[in-house]
């Protein structure tokens, strides 16, 4: 199931939100109208959040079922919060906008390649899955070109054929390229989604909904 929706008017939902297929976490100011958006397609618990004390969650957090890794901006009592759900790495690494840079299901993780071998090994124990590093169409922000869920994914319409192997590989999921929001690449910011559903950036057409539900096989 899929669901076009919003944050305050931004149609980059996965900029400010990120899910699992257990919760999600939303900006403390998110509307009623989202988070019942992504309670009922997602079927997920919805948790009011900052981290680093912004509302950019989507950028700063990447977390599958197992454990999440965050911004080295995250404070304290964000740690703290979100651990109350499932373990929590701290980044230690100058490329810390984790949901930019690691993309993750409960079979791998990708990273963007600059990271350091120290903060790989942290981030695999926190996953625990392999992690692999690389990137989607030429991007290191490995987050912001791809969505993939433990049922599928999504990239960036210029992954190269290798790339898109390579997602497969990692995933263990069928893969396809797309876009959202009327043809925004970076599809990864453009939405939130789990193995049960996806919300949507509200400027994205049919044709881009249609392809997100066969990469993701929400039909």
């Amino acid at each position: 199931m899929l669901r076009l929706s919003h944050y305050l008017g931004n149609p980059y939902v996965g900029v400010h939100c990120a899910a699992n297929d257990e919760y999600a976490f939303v900006p403390r100011d998110a509307p009623d109208s989202l988070i019942r958006d992504i309670t009922e397609v997602l079927q997920v618990k919805v948790e009011r959040a900052t981290v680093g004390s912004t509302n950019l969650i989507g950028s700063l957090l990447s977390m599958n079922s197992y454990g999440a890794v965050v911004t080295n901006m995250a404070t304290n009592a964000e740690v703290e919060h979100l651990s109350r759900f499932f373990p929590v790495y701290r980044i230690a690494d100058k490329i810390n906008a984790s949901g930019n840079n690691i993309l993750v299901n409960d079979h791998g993780a990708l990273a963007n390649p600059d990271l350091g071998r120290k903060t790989l090994k942290a981030i695999e124990d926190t996953l625990q899955v392999e992690l692999h590093q690389g990137t989607i169409a030429e991007h290191k922000t490995v987050g912001s070109a791809c969505i993939v869920t433990d049922k599928g994914a999504l990239c960036h319409p210029a992954s190269t054929p290798a790339e898109m192997e390579l997602v497969r590989s990692v995933f263990n999921v069928p893969a396809a390229i797309g876009t959202l929001n009327y043809g925004a690449p970076l599809v990864g910011a453009c939405m939130i989604a789990n193995s049960k559903g996806g919300v949507v950036g509200n400027k994205s057409t049919p044709i881009e909904l249609g392809r997100v539900e066969d990469a993701l096989y929400l039909i």
